[in-house]
């Protein structure tokens, strides 16, 4: 998400059935991620579902199965994951209260580009369309 709450890249739609992980490892966003953490020293932060997806996606500790609390420093990581993460989960939200499209979005070779569909769905900061 760029500072002025635009996305910074999308895809075309892929098909309902499959995990977001599916999807980001099939378009090589996991892999570029990865590659950012590693030379660029610019992790992501991810929810769960994100687990093992590599070592530059930052997803939060889990409970253990035990039924054991988790350590101390697990309980903080996950904290401060969780301070960091709400700003993308924010403009995320900006974004889809913004572009009334993605929330019902269904894409269709006939109903037009979707590039000048969201665009005249788009509400912009200031309230104007």
């Amino acid at each position: 998400m760029r500072p002025d709450g635009l996305p910074i890249w999308t895809s075309a739609a892929m098909p309902g059935h499959l995990h977001d992980t599916s999807c980001a490892r099939e378009l090589g966003v996991t892999a570029a991620l990865n590659w950012s953490a590693a030379e660029l020293d610019l992790p992501a932060l991810a929810d769960s579902g994100y687990e093992s997806t590599g070592h530059g996606i930052k997803t939060p500790i889990k409970q253990p199965t035990d039924g054991s609390r988790l350590a101390p420093d697990n309980r903080a990581y996950n904290q401060l994951l969780r301070g960091l993460r709400w700003q993308g989960e924010r403009g995320f939200a900006i974004l889809i209260g913004r572009w009334k499209t993605l929330r019902h979005t269904n894409i269709s070779k006939h109903s037009g580009p979707p590039c000048l569909r969201m665009r005249r769905e788009m509400r912009l900061p200031s309230g104007r369309r």
